[in-house]
């Protein structure tokens, strides 16, 4: 056996990029797990201003590995940019960290927060493509491990997701806004230990079957070219077109979106950049197809994580106030929760990799775009059992967490239809010149979905009641209900009034139960109607959420089905 492989007939080196992604995972989802609770209850914005501010973020940082994937590919190689994007990343962490410290303080500490965003944007897009792409160098063309080595990968990323909001929730998410500060400061831990693992052992382990390094030279130098072949780069004619179109599409998106910059910069990046890749004169046909088929299946990626990423958002929302998370007269963390969708991924992946590995055997394996139809129609199918369990719910009453934890572990399987799927098929498609942009293009399809998840989250239904409301109890039960700092004169207007949402209302402050329970029986009793639509769909509660993420899933579920057969015909014996 060669000295790079392993009893599992996998390379050494796959385990030392688990690792690496283990921890740098670890930072990113430690950081993610107290990121909109720390916005909504340090810095006390308000649902809808964090919500999109989540979405910006999550969607910049997918959106960024074009950056660093065009570098890798032309220049740098994939190691240095991991290097690089890892210290950047680390030192983002550091100025969250310094943001926690400061949260009284809260112009500062919003300025430390948004450059902390920053760095970890950038630090990301060096990162995240380039080691993904490592993974599928590692094995000769065509090994069928392939498909066997992401999902073991995407083990490696769901571990580091698993421990992450445990520890950082535990000392971040207290109750205390102080606290914030240490889960930030563990995350900045864990990025620099993946880094320091990734120095140390790149240079033994991360080699082809040959026994050549992996990563240390640009993708562009790997591609083979026949004596007579010319290489043939992109026009300036091409590359000014295509930034005449992104350049129209950015300004239009900007007023159809009400002045959005960061969505209309994502949305027509998202458009813009694939075409311009399509473009190179010296793609052969059968390539151009193959990277149709990945242009496609992206599409319909959309879709899933942007009901996906609610997880970091609106169900966090929802795990914070109408959960029930007490056990054994302990109250779980909220940010706890973003952990389930991780220990099942651990727990299940194995099980793919078994299904998969004998349905190959037996040629009966699906190709990746009936997969990924499959994780669409899974997706759905989480929210539709969750749309039930809330069905008629009223405001502040608290359903078991069976129903969030049933979610997550049916959005779980779906995942691992999906995500780790589409991730060996872009290895498999892309042009070997080309490596490393698809897969910036991939996650240019979920900084689109991550930023459109945002926008969804803010149509989380909040129940409010007015001001006036709340200062005739305060008055008649000479209580004092509105919370500390609570400015009333830049208060949110629904439909004129000026209002409250429930969840800030100062109930803890009454002592009295039967007098809490009078309060709360007619706050509720005096709600303003604040229902918001989507594209003609009205949401006005719970249930008229989660079933719009229902439809949207389960009806791009169906049409990439009904696809799949013509893009397998465009994959040209690629499975």
């Amino acid at each position: 056996m060669a000295e790079n492989q392993v009893n599992s007939g996998h390379p050494k080196g796959l385990y030392v990029l688990f690792v690496t992604e283990m921890w740098e995972r670890f930072s990113y989802y430690g950081m993610r797990a107290l990121f909109i609770l720390f916005m909504t209850k340090a810095l006390l914005f308000d649902k809808a201003f964090g919500s999109q501010i989540y979405g910006s973020y999550t969607g910049l940082v997918y959106l960024t590995p074009l950056i660093g994937g065009y570098v890798a590919d032309r220049y740098w190689g994939n190691r240095k940019s991991i290097i690089v994007g890892g210290i950047i990343m680390a030192i983002g962490q550091f100025f969250m960290f310094l943001s926690g410290s400061f949260y009284e303080e809260v112009g500062f500490a919003s300025i430390m927060m948004y450059t902390g965003l920053g760095f970890l944007i950038f630090g990301n897009g060096f990162f995240k493509p380039n080691i993904s792409t490592m993974v599928g160098q590692l094995y000769p063309v065509g090994d069928k491990r392939v498909d066997s080595a992401f999902t073991i990968f995407y083990m490696g990323i769901n571990l580091g997701a698993f421990i992450a909001p445990l520890l950082c929730g535990f000392f971040g998410d207290t109750g205390n806004p102080a606290d914030f500060k240490w889960g930030f400061l563990l995350a900045c831990c864990g990025m620099i230990l993946s880094v320091v693992l990734f120095v140390l052992l790149k240079n033994k382990y991360i080699v082809t079957p040959e026994g050549e390094q992996i990563g240390a030279a640009p993708n562009s130098s790997r591609e083979i070219k026949a004596a007579d072949e010319a290489s043939a780069p992109v026009s300036m004619k091409t590359l000014v077109i295509w930034g005449v179109i992104w350049l129209v599409l950015l300004v239009a998106l900007y007023f159809a979106l009400n002045k959005d910059v960061i969505g209309a910069f994502i949305f027509s990046l998202t458009l813009a950049a694939p075409g311009y890749i399509i473009s190179d004169p010296g793609l052969t046909k059968v390539e151009r197809q193959r990277i149709w088929v990945i242009y496609i299946v992206a599409f319909f990626v959309i879709f899933f994580w942007s009901a996906f990423e609610q997880a970091g958002a609106s169900l966090t929302y929802f795990a914070e106030e109408q959960t029930n998370r007490d056990v054994m007269g302990t109250t779980i963390p909220a940010s706890f929760f973003q952990s389930v969708n991780a220990i099942a991924i651990v727990v299940f992946a194995p099980v793919f990799v078994w299904l998969w590995g004998v349905l190959g055997k037996r040629n009966m394996e699906p190709a990746s775009p009936y997969k990924q139809a499959i994780g669409l129609f899974l997706l759905a199918l989480g929210y539709l059992v969750i749309a039930f369990g809330v069905k008629g719910l009223e405001p502040g009453v608290k359903v078991s967490m069976m129903w969030l934890l049933s979610l997550y572990t049916i959005h779980t399987l779906g995942e691992l239809c999906l995500s780790p799927i589409g991730l060996s098929m872009v290895n498999k498609l892309a042009p070997v010149k080309f490596a490393s942009l698809l897969m910036g293009v991939w996650f240019l399809s979920t900084a689109a979905a991550n930023k459109f998840a945002g926008t969804l989250s803010q149509l989380y239904p909040e129940a409010v009641v007015s001001l006036s409301t709340v200062e005739n109890i305060e008055k008649e039960k000479t209580l004092h209900l509105f919370p500390e700092g609570f400015e009333k004169e830049s208060a949110t207007e629904v439909n004129g009034q000026k209002v409250i949402p429930f969840e800030r209302i100062d109930l803890a402050s009454v002592s009295d139960k039967n007098v809490k329970e009078d309060v709360i029986k007619e706050l509720y009793g005096n709600q303003v109607e604040n229902a918001k639509s989507f594209m003609g769909f009205s949401i006005a509660n719970l249930y008229d959420f989660f079933m719009l993420f229902v439809v949207m899933a389960g009806v791009a579920s169906i049409v990439l089905f009904v696809l799949s057969r013509k893009l397998i015909q465009m994959m040209h014996g690629v499975r």
